[in-house]
């Protein structure tokens, strides 16, 4: 189980850092970066996608700690 979820973690990781280029705005983020230029919209993309790992990594953290101790019991 444990070496499953190693390979399912490293191929979604590898599969995240592959990627050319999220648009993670909405239409109203999306025409205010056009405005701005290109520099400040591709800030505004990585600060999206930024704020949007936190809950990831928090819901992961949950589960690594449920499994942690379920093992335990």
């Amino acid at each position: 189980m444990r070496k499953l979820f190693l390979i399912l973690f490293l191929s979604i990781g590898m599969a995240c850092l592959s990627s050319n280029e999220a648009s993670a705005q909405c239409s109203i983020c999306t025409k205010t970066a056009q405005q701005l230029g290109e520099q400040p919209a591709k800030g505004m993309n990585s600060g999206i996608i930024y704020l949007g790992l936190a809950p990831f990594a928090i819901i992961g953290f949950v589960i690594f700690r449920w499994k942690k101790n379920s093992r335990e019991s």
